[in-house]
């Protein structure tokens, strides 16, 4: 955990943008339950501030304040905007952002209903955002090459969670994923982190994504993942059709990239349950779930 143990409170919250935007000083301030790197207060109706709590997340705030004007304009569902900077000071010792806040609730806490909807929704998102990302953009230590780069997280979390009966076909979906051709295209901006707590439903539907801190520049198939790991059963092969540009190869690296988040999703609720942060309980029953459309999901 990050600044130096500071409490981070509604007190503290007011007393920051009293320091530096004093124009928003005077609205109302609510605590934002979860979050992993960032702990985050609404701001008003229309605002959040997010506050770094490990040591990786000012980076995280660097890169999405750099980031998202540039990709958020041209995205068919809303996304988080950065409006304001915090700068370290006395009182927080990190830099910190305001951003626009995504209405609606996080997937983890309420279903997408109108299945077919919302496949049609994220694909269409997603096409959007793979576009060819610019020699500059950023790219992840530990994502968005080859699956096969993964094998030891995979091993890891495997192990961690024991899959229980679909365990042999776990396996097997990422051996057929590790075995496939490389992405041959040029590096796609990708989110990088989709699951169940960083897309926003309303109205039974997707309605927004949020979290982009991860986002970097590499394989499609990272994202793509979500037909299984985000979407209701059954809806994976609608999802493809929609978003269209798609071969079998990145289809089955996808498909043993969601195995692997859909392990971490069960790995991060049983931390959960510990009372570490950003891990819910929650999100291991919707990992089990989504691992079981998984390996049910013959689709290549």
């Amino acid at each position: 955990m990050a600044s130096a143990g500071i409490e981070t409170t509604a007190d503290l919250v007011r007393e920051l943008l009293q320091e530096q935007h004093p124009d928003l000083a005077g609205l109302t301030v609510r605590e934002v339950a979860g979050g992993w790197d960032n702990q985050q207060w609404r701001l008003g109706d229309h605002l959040v501030v997010r506050l770094p709590r490990t040591e990786r997340a000012p980076e995280l705030q660097r890169k999405e304040r750099r980031w998202l004007p540039v990709l958020a304009p041209r995205l068919p569902l809303p996304v988080p905007n950065p409006v304001r900077t915090g700068v370290p000071s006395t009182r927080f010792p990190k830099p910190w952002t305001i951003m626009t806040w995504v209405p609606g609730e996080p997937l983890d806490s309420t279903p997408l209903t109108r299945a077919d909807h919302s496949a049609d929704t994220l694909a269409r998102f997603l096409r959007a955002l793979h576009v060819e990302a610019p020699v500059e953009a950023p790219v992840s230590p530990d994502r968005g090459a080859h699956p096969r780069a993964s094998t030891d997280g995979f091993d890891h979390f495997f192990q961690a969670v024991s899959p229980g009966a679909v365990a042999d076909r776990v396996r097997a979906v990422w051996e057929d994923a590790i075995a496939a051709p490389e992405w041959d295209g040029p590096p796609v901006w990708v989110h990088g982190d989709l699951h169940p707590a960083n897309v926003i439903v309303s109205d039974g539907t997707l309605s927004g994504v949020i979290d982009f801190g991860d986002m970097f520049a590499g394989d499609p198939a990272w994202d793509l993942a979500a037909a299984w790991v985000v979407l209701p059963a059954g809806t994976a092969s609608r999802f493809f059709d929609v978003y269209a540009r798609v071969d079998a190869a990145t289809i089955r690296r996808a498909r043993g990239v969601a195995a692997l988040k859909c392990l971490f999703l069960m790995l991060m609720g049983q931390n959960g349950d510990r009372g570490l942060p950003g891990g819910k309980p929650a999100w291991g029953p919707a990992g089990r779930a989504a691992l079981e459309r998984v390996v049910q999901d013959g689709l290549r």
